[in-house]
């Protein structure tokens, strides 16, 4: 498939509004198959829970599973499709460079919400190059716990977070703007924006892949949130010139 790049009308909207929607970025028939793999890894993998601290003990849960390309080499193939390069480039540059990524399957009737927040106090980066893409495998209506954003909200800068979570109660999750995607759809957001999603109540999953990048040259404030394939190239080349080591001589996070 050719690369898509943001028209002017969008990178516009993505300035102002720190977010911007893609509609349409994975066929149906890619999606559905991106899903049934999602499905098939939750089941390899196993039960596992990511609720948030903060809204354990209620009842909900949600599956996850951090750096898929390595359980499965369809989602390799897709951090390298040139769709979400192609947009990610529009945003961020020539050069994109993977920092994690993590499937998520929020459960029928108990999809478990995340509070808004900012993505910047887990991996505070001195430019702010950061980038988040959610790839949505299946329809996200409302009803599912769609992404809820603050539009604009980028433009305060890190803000002073609560608890481990790092949740701001400022801004509540009701009275947040809602982004319902469709099968296909991505979202690609700063990592700046104030963001959330609330309980999955349908009676189907909703599936999405999370992928966070970067410009190779925005250096990290911390060294935290570490990942396998972190450094990896989606795009472009790492423009920085450092002595070659093995990976096995290379200090880790």
């Amino acid at each position: 498939m050719p690369p898509i790049s943001l028209t002017p009308e969008e990178r516009q909207f993505y300035q102002k509004n720190g977010y911007v929607h893609v509609r349409g970025l994975l066929t149906p028939e890619d999606a559905a198959a991106y899903r049934r793999e999602s499905h098939a890894l939750a089941e390899r993998i196993g039960e596992n829970d990511a609720t948030w601290a903060s809204q354990r003990g209620q009842g909900t849960r949600i599956t996850h599973c951090h750096d898929v390309q390595f359980q499965s080499a369809a989602f390799s193939r897709l951090l390298l499709d040139e769709r979400l390069t192609g947009v990610a480039q529009s945003i961020i540059g020539p050069n994109v460079q993977l920092h994690h990524c993590k499937m998520f399957i929020k459960p029928p009737e108990k999809g478990s919400p995340f509070p808004m927040h900012q993505d910047y106090p887990y991996f505070p980066h001195a430019r702010h190059s950061m980038i988040a893409a959610i790839i949505h495998f299946d329809d996200a209506p409302d009803e599912k716990g769609c992404l809820r954003v603050a539009p604009g909200s980028q433009a305060l800068g890190p803000l002073e977070s609560v608890g481990a979570d790092h949740h701001l109660p400022e801004f509540p999750l009701e009275t947040a703007t809602p982004i319902p995607a469709k099968a296909g759809d991505a979202i690609f957001m700063n990592y700046l924006l104030v963001h959330g999603s609330g309980i999955n109540r349908s009676n189907e999953a909703r599936t999405t892949l999370l992928v966070q990048m970067r410009d190779p040259e925005d250096e990290p404030l911390t060294e935290g949130h570490g990942s396998r394939g972190q450094g990896m190239m989606l795009a472009g080349v790492d423009p920085r010139r450092e002595a070659f080591a093995f990976a096995w001589e290379r200090k880790t996070a």
